[in-house]
């Protein structure tokens, strides 16, 4: 028996991994959807936490040749997840961890808009020096030279959110391991930059494919084709906004440890073990069924043979760092986390706060109903995620959250 299950298709084939979890029918829509687009290379790859999207669902997998559909590498390009193993563990921990969350909440900015705190701001008001450095050694060059062409870019939240965690579903945790070992985690993208460069390239494949938008199943899956102008330049505005998604996480990660080793009570600790920085909105260059393709990973992650990377539950479940397995079918995939069984409108109006603190009572973290929308409850059960791609990747440590911040 095959590990995945093929969805019927009017296009090309449909692997998907979901043995045992829930597949809305909006989500299998939008799947058969792009599956029609002449650009598909071999089938597309259904990874078990997928949802509807725009455009393209999440937890998909979408390889093309000759084109990139803008709307599937979606609107926070570069969005993943960092991780790092410290020498600390359990009963180096305080009873009380509400102090780490507020030293972790001091130290980087999240939310959404400034407010009368620095833990209220969503972005820097005077970036550190290491911030400005690290901009104009990696990301300044490649950002005005985007700027010249789309001047549109210049006033986006650029160097002021490069640190910053944003909000949704973006977050920053404390974990421990099976071993009592303790984690930090976090997980964000590209901000406020990485959105204008998606909202501005979607829009200009919608003009360059105006005379044949009708022939499109849905107008979000408009593309850029190889050899136009928008293609060039988006390929190269998305590969800098995976870069700054990267250095985001890092930058994120370095003052959550910082902070941590600031308090008072605390071991010194080393914070260097296991490190993991990966992407699972993110397009990239790659050979498959031996074809160079471009594949868009929308809510997955690359599981190569060998590959690191991170595959979070919820505020209260638990979460993973596993190792690929490098299954080909998948194109060397796995999913990006336990993926949404509710709309963020659907859950807020299911839910109670009474019920989202009992469900996150072990947890030391916001209980309030800024947060309801990310409920554990709105998301599909792990376990049955992890059971579903065990084909796809290894098992090699099992978080649970003991400290979880939320933008």
């Amino acid at each position: 028996m095959s590990s995945y299950v093929l969805i019927d298709s009017p296009g090309v084939p449909i692997k998907a991994w979901t043995r045992g979890v829930d597949l809305a029918d909006n989500a299998i829509e939008q799947l058969q959807n792009t599956a029609r687009l002449p650009i598909i290379h071999s089938h597309i790859a259904v990874m078990p936490d997928v949802h509807w999207g725009m455009g393209a669902t999440i937890g998909s997998v979408i390889p093309t040749v000759g084109a990139v559909v803008p709307a599937a590498v979606g609107v926070d390009i570069g969005c993943g997840m960092c991780a790092v193993q410290t020498t600390l563990t359990a009963r180096d921990l305080p009873d009380s961890l509400k102090a780490m969350r507020l030293v972790i909440e001091e130290a980087v900015p999240h939310g959404r808009t400034a407010g009368r705190s620095r833990r209220d701001k969503g972005s820097w008001g005077e970036p550190p020096r290491r911030v400005t450095n690290l901009w104009k050694a990696h990301l300044a060059q490649g950002f005005e030279a985007l700027c010249d062409r789309y001047p549109v870019l210049v006033k986006t939240n650029n160097l002021c959110h490069l640190g910053t965690l944003g909000t949704g579903n973006h977050f920053i945790e404390v974990c421990l391991d099976e071993g009592e070992r303790v984690w930090f985690l976090l997980h964000s993208g590209s901000r406020g930059v990485g959105n204008r460069i998606a909202m501005v390239f979607i829009e200009k494949a919608k003009k360059d494919m105006a005379g044949h938008l009708g022939d499109l199943p849905d107008q979000n899956l408009a593309y850029l084709s190889e050899g136009s102008v928008h293609y060039a330049d988006y390929v190269e505005a998305v590969l800098w906004a995976q870069e700054f998604a990267r250095i985001n996480r890092q930058v994120m990660m370095e003052h959550v440890v910082s902070a941590v080793r600031g308090m008072k009570g605390l071991p010194r600790f080393e914070a260097d073990r296991m490190v993991v920085n990966c992407h699972h909105n993110y397009v990239a260059a790659e050979r498959h069924f031996d074809r160079e393709c471009l594949v868009t990973r929308k809510g997955a992650v690359r599981a190569g043979a060998g590959d690191l990377g991170i595959i979070p539950g919820s505020m209260g479940a638990k979460s993973f760092i596993v190792r690929g397995r490098g299954n080909p079918e998948s194109f060397e995939s796995c999913s990006h986390g336990a993926g949404r069984a509710l709309s963020r409108t659907a859950a807020k109006k299911r839910y109670t706060l009474d019920d989202h603190i009992e469900a996150t009572r072990h947890v030391e973290c916001r209980k309030d109903s800024g947060v309801l929308d990310e409920t554990p409850m709105a998301y599909k059960d792990i376990d049955a995620v992890m059971k579903a791609q065990a084909d796809l990747v290894d098992i090699v440590h099992t978080l649970r959250q003991v400290v979880c911040v939320k933008g």
